[in-house]
C-alpha cells in the first residue's frame, strides 16, 4: 500500500510504498524497509523542504524528489486516534524505539492496481525511548509554521497538542500500543524492497 501525505490545497508531498503487515482491530499496520523507493516535496531549486524559510514556501517552485529510505519502520495506522506511530529497528531486528507522528486519521482508498491511505502531517511529534521515557519534537517548527496561516495546512492546533497529551497518557500508563506489541516484529524474509512506486502513486487526494 501507499502512504501519502498531503499539504495545504491538497499538494502531494511525501510518498512511501510498504507491505501490510497486518490489518485488524487494532489498525493496519505498514512495513516500510529500509532501501525503499519514497517521494518528498523540496524546492525545484534543490532546497530539501526544511531549508526553505516558511514564509516563502507558498512563492517558491516545488518539485518531488526520488529517494531512498534509510530506515526498517513499522507503522501502525489504529482505527481511532490522529496519529500514527512508527516502530523503529536496526539494521539487526532489534526494536530500538518509537515515533509519534501527530497527523489527521487516514483516510483509505483503492484503486484496484493500486491502494493507499492519505493524510496530512501536523508537524508536531513524539520521540519515545523503548524505557517509554519520551520528549515532544518539532514544536518550533510547528509555532513557526502556525504563524503562516495563509500556508499552513493545520487550522486547529489546540486539537493537535491535546491529542498528543492523550498520546503520552498512553506512553506513560504503557498502555497500547505502547505495551511491547509490535516490538518482536519481524517481516517475512521474502520481503524485498520496492525500488520504485506503483502507478497510481501520484492519483488525486482521497
Amino acid at each position: 500500500m501507499l502512504r501519502r501525505h498531503f499539504m495545504r490545497d491538497n499538494l502531494l508531498a511525501r510518498v512511501w510504498a510498504g507491505r501490510v503487515a497486518a490489518d485488524d482491530d487494532t489498525g493496519l499496520w505498514l512495513w516500510i524497509a529500509t532501501g525503499s523507493d519514497y517521494r518528498d516535496i523540496g524546492a525545484a531549486d534543490g532546497r530539501a523542504f526544511r531549508e526553505v524559510p516558511f514564509g516563502e514556501w507558498g512563492r517558491t517552485g516545488k518539485a518531488l524528489k526520488s529517494l531512498t529510505w534509510r530506515n526498517d519502520v513499522l507503522m501502525l495506522h489504529p482505527r481511532a486516534g490522529a496519529y500514527s506511530l512508527w516502530f523503529f529497528f536496526s539494521p539487526t531486528g532489534d526494536f530500538t524505539g518509537w515515533y509519534v507522528n501527530l497527523e489527521e486519521p487516514v483516510t483509505r482508498w483503492d484503486d484496484g492496481a493500486a491502494a493507499g491511505i492519505d493524510t496530512v502531517d501536523q508537524d508536531l511529534d513524539i520521540v519515545v525511548a523503548p524505557d517509554r521515557t519520551w520528549r515532544w519534537k518539532d514544536e518550533d517548527e510547528f509555532a513557526d509554521h502556525l504563524a503562516h496561516p495563509d500556508i499552513y495546512w493545520v487550522d486547529d492546533p489546540e486539537s493537535v497538542w491535546a491529542e498528543g497529551k492523550r498520546v503520552v497518557g498512553l506512553i506513560e500508563s504503557a498502555a497500547f500500543p505502547f505495551d511491547g506489541t509490535g516490538c518482536d516484529f519481524r517481516p517475512s524474509p521474502s520481503w524485498t524492497a520496492p525500488t520504485s512506486l506503483p502507478a497510481g502513486w501520484d492519483r488525486p487526494r482521497a
